[in-house]
């Protein structure tokens, strides 16, 4: 499977819906792919991007500290399929010179990564089918068209499940 390295560039709010979208960037391009998200999610993906500490951890942070406890390194994740329009993922790590692979929502794949400092990946066949390259001239004119873009999609009511 060919991976691409990408970062979280910002969580949106699609306006018609008020549901959340996590932006990931290419790092080598201008490439997205925006994945939907129920808030508890976005929530904890907005705290750590944002750089807040809650007083008391939230439930992310309670899985990157057991994991911690437990001697598991998390050596990446990969959003790793698009199948029935929804996002899959895989958290991959090491113990006692163990490999393991958990399948994990990619919202939650999301956060477990910003929180224990691990790369995020994407299978080129999901960028394939669900990236998008906003167009414009200077980077504030792109994130505007984005934005537009992320307004105008129609789509079904999705409650708090990753697509």
């Amino acid at each position: 499977m060919d991976l691409i390295e990408m970062a979280v560039d910002s969580i949106r709010i699609h306006m018609p819906s008020g549901q959340h979208v996590v932006v990931l960037k290419e790092k080598d391009s201008d490439r997205f792919l925006p994945i939907w998200v129920g808030t508890a999610e976005a929530n904890a993906i907005a705290l750590k991007i944002s750089g807040i500490d809650p007083e008391r951890p939230v439930t992310h942070d309670l899985m990157a500290n057991m994991l911690r406890a437990l001697g598991v390194t998390v050596t990446r994740v990969v959003v790793s399929e698009l199948r029935n329009d929804t996002f899959h993922a895989r958290i991959l790590g090491r113990v006692g010179g163990r490999d393991l692979e958990l399948d994990a929502r990619s919202s939650d794949a999301i956060a477990l990564a910003l929180r224990v400092g691990s790369p995020i990946f994407v299978a080129s066949e999901v960028m394939d089918k669900a990236a998008v390259i906003p167009q414009g001239d200077d980077e504030e004119a792109k994130l505007e068209v984005f934005q537009q873009m992320v307004n105008e999609m129609n789509l079904p009511d999705l409650g708090d499940r990753d697509l």
